[in-house]
């Protein structure tokens, strides 16, 4: 305001302009002013809005002024198209600026280049009339300027994720063993007590005790009726062989560790008979099954397959009697190979593997070079599509684009095919490309890499929606580009890494809190990277 008033009082003080070099002279008297107040670089590109307020009795009515916007920067210089503006005597098609003097505002553009983020916007401006020619001296306009969004990671570790292995820690290996009952008895025949199935079973039981991988959590006695006669009757009869397979399993387990022993009747067996009848080869089981998923009752179901005079008999004679039954079943966890035995067997024996071990281990080593040694393993042996394209995931994190291009070649064309295809083409500078793999991908990870796209192209909003609810770097950063600062917060992820305490300090930085920014940043610059941006990052200029 001060300034302004000083401004009105040369203005009135002086006569009016004779000459350029007079303009040269009341150049301090012109007021100029930028919207933002500090350059910011968005989409790669910087775009600002320069006011600029001529006093009254300040521009000659015969004098043609040039102006020329001009980022300063470490790399150099570079100029703007001019703008031109002339006295009211002048005969040209320039904008006029009156003897009363004029706020003029007009749009400025730069393409950005490397080294801008330390620079200043000013004006230079040649006047001239029939006589003269005078550089005026040059208004300093902005400092600048910001390039917070390009921390966007475009690539690396978290913007691809591995396909997952089916590697089960621990693994249910029940063993079992049954008895055959006459039809409508639920006597045990001394025959079944000595049939291969229980001394399969009986065998079962010693080996779970002398393994000690295996775990046995308990055992059970299951029976059964078949489901033709009554409904009662046969709920009575799978009652009886209850009772009946507890003695035999008794016998038959003697001197043998079962754990805890529960006992169970089931009635008549309507799963275990549409089990064997989807097995079987019976011409009409397609119709049989029909019949089961058509009728819940017992009875209608029972009186409608004895209807189908012509399959009954095959029933009768194949089906039924397997499921007058008792079932002696011990329950057992195996305990697959730990996290350890599996990254000793890569180096030992890692031809014992199988694919979803060798997928489990290629994660649990370290170096890059193992994983791919891993993985290519698993493509020799069981032509492993999922280990094609982990193997493209490890190049991504390790930022060699070329190598994961080639490595998703070979891969299955699937939706995570297509997002990692797009963090190839976005890293390689083909953002349109990248936008129709992402769009094609159609996933989680594809969403939060087409907001990486949207953050470059200055579509910060867009960013912050597709982020909302995540904690990573970028969701962070998309809140700290729209100002909502303790969004951001909320999105940092619990990481106590530099970059981490990048955006920290960044936020620290908008907010006021000097002791934050310090902190944050001492902890930022153990990166070399980050210690290096942060001696010129504008953001940073009213701590340093």
């Amino acid at each position: 305001m001060k300034k302004i008033f000083y401004a009105a009082i040369c203005a009135v003080a002086a006569v009016a302009c004779s000459s350029p070099n007079k303009m040269a002279e009341m150049a301090e008297n012109v007021i100029v002013t930028c919207d933002p107040a500090v350059l910011e670089v968005k989409a790669g590109v910087i775009d600002a809005n320069v006011t600029v307020t001529y006093p009254e009795d300040y521009f000659h009515p015969t004098a043609i002024l040039e102006v020329i916007p001009v980022i300063v920067y470490d790399g150099g210089e570079v100029a703007m198209e001019s703008y031109f503006f002339q006295g009211t005597k002048v005969k040209d098609n320039y904008e006029v600026v009156p003897e009363e003097g004029a706020t003029i505002t007009k749009p400025v553009h730069f393409e950005y280049a490397e080294g801008m983020e330390n620079c200043h916007l000013e004006l230079r401006g040649v006047a001239t009339d029939k006589k003269d020619k005078i550089d005026l001296p040059s208004k300093f306009v902005a400092n600048g300027a910001n390039t917070t969004y390009m921390l966007v990671k475009k690539g690396g570790k978290g913007s691809v994720a591995l396909k997952a292995d089916n590697y089960q820690e621990t693994i249910s290996m029940p063993a079992e063993g049954q008895i055959l009952y006459s039809i409508n008895s639920a006597d045990v025949k001394n025959s079944e007590m000595k049939s291969q199935s229980i001394k399969d079973f009986q065998a079962a039981l010693d080996e779970i005790a002398a393994n000690e991988r295996k775990t046995l959590l308990g055992t059970e006695v299951v029976a059964y009726a078949s489901p033709d006669g009554g409904e009662e009757l046969n709920a009575k009869l799978s009652d009886n062989r209850a009772k009946s397979a507890e003695k035999a399993f008794g016998k038959a387990t003697k001197g043998k560790e079962v754990g805890e022993t529960t006992v169970k009747s089931v009635g008549q067996d309507w799963e275990g008979f549409q089990e064997l009848v989807a097995a079987s080869n019976m011409e009409d089981k397609d119709l049989i099954i029909r019949v089961l998923s058509m009728y819940s009752d017992p009875a209608v179901r029972e009186s409608e397959i004895k209807n189908m005079s012509a399959v009954y008999k095959t029933l009768a004679d194949d089906v039924l009697p397997q499921l007058r039954r008792g079932r002696f079943i011990a329950n057992c966890e195996y305990q697959n190979y730990t996290g350890e035995e599996l990254v000793k067997l890569v180096d030992e024996n890692i031809d014992v593997l199988d694919e979803e071990a060798l997928l489990r281990a290629a994660t649990l080593v370290e170096k890059s070079a193992d994983k791919v040694a891993i993985y290519k393993k698993a493509i020799e042996k069981f032509d492993s599509n999922r280990a094609k394209y982990n193997t493209a995931v490890v190049y991504i994190n390790d930022k060699d684009y070329e190598k994961a291009a080639k490595a998703l070649e070979a891969c299955e064309q699937d939706a995570d095919w297509n997002n990692a295809m797009g963090v190839v083409a976005l890293n390689n500078g083909d953002q349109d490309a990248a936008a129709k793999y992402f769009a094609a991908a159609g996933t989680a990870d594809s969403k939060a890499n087409e907001a990486v796209l949207d953050i470059l192209n200055g579509k910060y909003e867009d960013a912050a929606a597709k982020l909302a609810g995540q904690k990573s770097f970028n969701a962070a950063l998309a809140q700290i580009l729209v100002k909502n600062y303790d969004a951001a917060t909320a999105a940092l992820p619990e990481c106590d890494c530099a970059c981490v305490a990048y955006l920290k300090a960044i936020i620290a930085a908008r907010q006021g809190k000097a002791d934050e920014v310090k902190a944050n940043l001492e902890k930022a610059k153990e990166c070399d990277c980050c210690a290096k941006r942060a001696e010129k990052d504008v953001e940073f200029a009213q701590y340093k």
